[in-house]
């Protein structure tokens, strides 16, 4: 799994949201702050505003700020907003080779890895809270009690 360049510095840009000390933040403060072109931290907080993360205010003391608590933001809507599901009801489609449709369309052991993946990642992703991350609360992995797999050792693959 990849963690592309939009969820990085977009979930960057919550986290300054979360902690920031003031009403709101400019694009230029982002920019400043990540590293980032001014162009880039807007298209950021654009992707970020249309899911309803952030909003823009006007005026004097205006830019952007959470619409929500951090504590009320799960991580999974902000990777939601900015990028795409580890398995998409699409996926199939976009790994289909040189054929027009998969050949293991009927038949596929590897889309339920990806599927099973996908849903842990997304419960992980449901229990953090933007909150947790910008407060130093990362006990919260360690309580996610996800059960291990045991593997039979007779087992052969």
């Amino acid at each position: 799994m990849k963690i592309t360049a939009l969820e990085e510095y977009g979930l960057r840009c919550m986290l300054l949201l979360a902690k920031s000390s003031e009403a709101t933040l400019t694009l230029t403060d982002f920019s400043q702050r990540e590293g980032l072109s001014v162009p880039y931290a807007g298209k950021l907080l654009m992707i970020l505003k249309k899911a309803e993360l952030v909003r823009a205010v006007r005026g004097r003391n205006g830019g952007y700020a959470l619409t929500r608590i951090a504590s009320e933001i799960y991580l999974k809507e902000i990777f939601d907003a900015l990028g795409e599901p580890v398995f998409s009801p699409t996926h199939c489609q976009k790994y289909s080779g040189e054929e027009e449709i998969c050949v293991h369309k009927g038949d596929c052991s590897v889309r339920d890895i990806w599927r099973g993946f996908g849903g842990l990642i997304g419960t992980v992703l449901e229990r953090i809270t933007l909150d947790d991350i910008a407060s130093g609360n990362l006990d919260v992995i360690k309580n996610l009690q996800l059960v291990p797999v045991e593997h039979n050792q007779n087992d052969e693959t």
